[in-house]
């Protein structure tokens, strides 16, 4: 009976503790407090995922006469990322788990800072090579971690955060690839600035992560019941998930035609007549896609118990627009031009199936790392391979065929990778 008592007493004791005013209000606001800054960081890191690309594209021409880059170096340039977000993207969830993801997104995000200010002042190649590597290590560990911070931080909205960050992301690309030009001009004309002047976006991104760095482990109530519920479970061997398999070969895929995309569409309407100018303004129509999509594609996708049917319907999109670019590239370019941005959009799908097809923040680093890091290394020859078909071929119509023909491997595996199942749950039969 004294045992009996003494447990009431202290459950009086921790009833009173709990509502007690100082608790009831501070913690509350402070998580509200938190939620605002992570979502703030989110926006943020996602908005410097690509700049430092697309920058680059638009005044190329400029950074290889400056430095005297020949051709095979400049080609080099333009392979240089997927290689990078495959390297150093099977980093990032073992530096995750040593010292969290908070604190690995803060380093990812000065990484790309420090890149974007040194390499525009480098004075070499190499130089310029070297600080172009440290930004893209930044993008990506920071491409791996975004679907894991959102799994954790925000486990019951996993569709709508995904989705704004893939609408950042989105945001992002386009406006380096159209304004990187013009705002070089507005600010006297040197190409260094207009690389460099992006570097202050990098220093933006890092400020929101600075709180997060000592923490390891804070994360929403459900999330954390979640992976202590399953403390016990080893972590799974991603290599024996078919799904693993599947998503990671649909993330190559996808990210190759989007590769594709931005390095040659604007050349192949070039060639068939369309003006310079009109090129260059299809193509950021075909990017500027992505921002809407980007929000709505992961919503629905999370909605629905399998993804297969929006995988089949961006694949047949990416169809459609291709053969619009072999038989009517000119009569009907905007048209082609919106169905190759919609097919692009399979980049935000991929990321919401990710944090999808992992019970755990542990499982989806786990598949995050394994899907992008496999996936990139799967994209790398597709736009070499398209410029040596294009220049042995003298025209557009293999490399076109070529773009077709993978959209048909990257529809089935999608559909495979979109089933109702984890990877803990593969792995573990």
């Amino acid at each position: 009976m004294m045992g009996r008592m003494a447990r009431e007493e202290t459950r009086t004791v921790t009833s009173m503790r709990i509502r007690t005013p100082e608790t009831h209000t501070a913690e509350p606001a402070t998580r509200a407090w938190t939620t605002r800054l992570l979502v703030l960081g989110i926006v943020l890191t996602a908005l410097n995922l690509r700049p430092a690309i697309t920058s680059l594209g638009a005044l190329l021409e400029e950074v290889r006469d400056a430095l005297g880059m020949s051709g095979s170096v400049a080609g080099l340039l333009t392979s240089v990322p997927p290689l990078c977000f495959a390297v150093f993207g099977v980093a990032a969830p073992r530096l995750a788990r040593r010292f969290g993801p908070g604190a690995v997104v803060c380093a990812g995000m000065a990484a790309i800072t420090a890149g974007l200010l040194v390499r525009p002042y480098a004075g070499s190649t190499a130089g310029f090579l070297a600080a172009t590597a440290l930004a893209l290590m930044g993008i990506a560990v920071s491409n791996v971690l975004m679907p894991v911070i959102v799994k954790r931080w925000f486990p019951d909205r996993v569709g709508s955060m995904t989705g704004l960050y893939s609408m950042a992301l989105a945001l992002g690309t386009a406006s380096a690839a159209a304004v990187t030009v013009p705002m070089t001009e507005m600010l006297g004309g040197s190409w260094q600035t207009g690389l460099a002047v992006w570097g202050a976006l990098g220093v933006a991104a890092v400020l929101p992560w600075i709180p997060f760095v000592r923490d390891r482990g804070t994360a929403t109530a459900a999330s954390t019941r979640e992976d202590h519920a399953r403390v016990q479970v080893p972590a799974p061997r991603i290599t024996r998930s078919r799904t693993a398999w599947a998503l990671a070969v649909y993330f190559g895929l996808q990210a190759t035609g989007a590769y594709i995309t931005m390095g040659w569409m604007a050349q192949i309407f070039r060639d068939a007549g369309v003006p310079a100018s009109a090129a260059g303004l299809l193509l950021a129509v075909t990017m500027v896609m992505g921002v809407p999509l980007a929000f709505v594609i992961p919503r629905l996708a999370t909605r629905l118990p399998h993804q297969g049917p929006i995988v089949l319907a961006l694949g047949a999109c990416g169809l459609v627009g291709y053969a619009g670019l072999y038989l009517a590239p000119v009569a009907g370019a905007w048209v082609w031009a919106l169905l190759l941005g919609v097919s692009n959009c399979s980049f935000p799908l991929a990321l919401t199936m990710v944090g999808m097809r992992a019970r755990t923040s542990a499982g989806v680093a786990q598949l995050s790392g394994f899907a992008q890091s496999t996936g990139y290394l799967i994209s790398i020859p597709g736009p070499l391979l398209v410029g040596v078909l294009y220049q042995h071929s003298g025209g557009w119509g293999l490399p076109i065929a070529l773009m077709a023909g993978l959209m048909i491997p990257q529809m089935a595996v999608g559909v495979l990778a979109g089933r109702n199942r984890t990877v803990e749950d593969e792995a573990a039969r």
